[in-house]
């Protein structure tokens, strides 16, 4: 599994038939709204090529961050 963050101004470009998640309204957004975590697996999908792909522990470190989980919820 693959991961990438993407800011939410290209929100329209995503192809919900590349990746797991399924509409916007099933995306994990950062608490300020301005990214999301898109995942997949094989090739990446043309709309995110460029973008810096995380492993899974490496996107668990930043989810676990102040900026994508409230305090009293930290990891």
């Amino acid at each position: 599994m693959k991961y990438v963050i993407v800011s939410k101004n290209k929100i329209e470009e995503v192809d919900f038939t590349k990746v797991y998640e399924t509409s916007k309204k099933t995306l994990r957004y950062k608490l300020d709204g301005s990214e999301f975590i898109l995942k997949f697996e094989g090739d990446t999908p043309s709309f995110l090529e460029g973008k810096t792909e995380y492993t899974h522990s490496e996107i668990l470190n930043i989810l676990s961050g102040s900026e994508w989980t409230p305090e009293e919820l930290e990891l």
